[in-house]
């Protein structure tokens, strides 16, 4: 989590399967006044978490906001 932080411009966080022995779930979140910037860094977060040959990527989702949605 601190390397994603130190690197990103995100805040991140493990969000779940805490009870899983090797295993979690990172959320990792952003505001930018762009939609292409969003892209962007989320783009290289998962690049680089997935290069990581300690890690094995399972899967990687994504959902965006806009600040007028409820």
């Amino acid at each position: 989590m601190a390397e994603l932080r130190r690197r990103f411009p995100v805040s991140a966080a493990e969000a779940g399967h805490a009870d899983l022995h090797r295993r979690a779930l990172v959320g990792a979140g952003l505001v930018a006044g762009e939609r292409a910037r969003v892209v962007e860094v989320l783009d290289e977060l998962e690049r680089f978490v997935a290069a990581r040959p300690e890690l094995e990527l399972l899967s990687a989702r994504r959902g965006l906001r806009r600040s007028d949605e409820d």
